[in-house]
């Protein structure tokens, strides 16, 4: 942990503000659930809730079972980072901030089938190395976006209408686990 120097008040209702400035950079917006640890030298932890996150082993079996019968990579995210990979290098993608572009797509619900020119770059530095990938939103049974599941190829044109049902389906299970 760090300290940032920044010292707030409990209101009368025990509300505490988290500084603007935190928020931006801890990508926290309004309405975003928030886990509170405490440990037993008076620390009191704020830690950004994932349902996703929540279910990381699980994610990572699915998406591994997916890229074996697939035959393509497979990306999980929650609404911040990428939690599970398969047929791409972990150490390039797992744990990593998600684009602002990806984020912008799973904010808004969109299923985005993109080939060569409109590739949407999975994390900040994606060197993108492949050329088609179809990015399904997870929403939750509770009606909540929390996260996406990805499919990418390097053949051109490779993923059809099927890999993109299927990997609805996978969104849908996924959704599905979260409580």
């Amino acid at each position: 942990m760090r300290a940032t120097g920044i010292v707030r008040r409990i209101d009368d209702l025990g509300r505490v503000v988290i500084p603007k400035e935190i928020r931006k950079t801890l990508r926290i917006r309004e309405g975003d659930p928030l886990e509170i640890f405490t440990a037993k030298d008076g620390e009191v932890i704020l830690k950004k809730y994932s349902p996703i996150g929540e279910l990381n082993e699980f994610s990572q079996e699915y998406a591994e079972t997916l890229g074996e019968t697939l035959g393509y990579g497979v990306v999980v995210t929650d609404l911040d980072s990428i939690i599970a990979v398969s047929k791409l290098a972990k150490k390039d993608y797992k744990e990593k901030s998600i684009s602002d572009e990806l984020e912008q797509l799973i904010e808004n619900r969109e299923v985005k089938h993109s080939d060569n020119s409109k590739i949407v770059p999975l994390h900040k530095d994606d060197s993108m190395e492949y050329t088609s990938q179809v990015i399904m939103p997870i929403v939750s049974s509770s009606g909540d976006c929390i996260g996406s599941i990805i499919l990418v190829s390097k053949e051109s044109n490779a993923l059809s209408e099927g890999e993109e049902k299927i990997l609805k389906i996978a969104a849908n299970f996924l959704g599905k686990q979260v409580q």
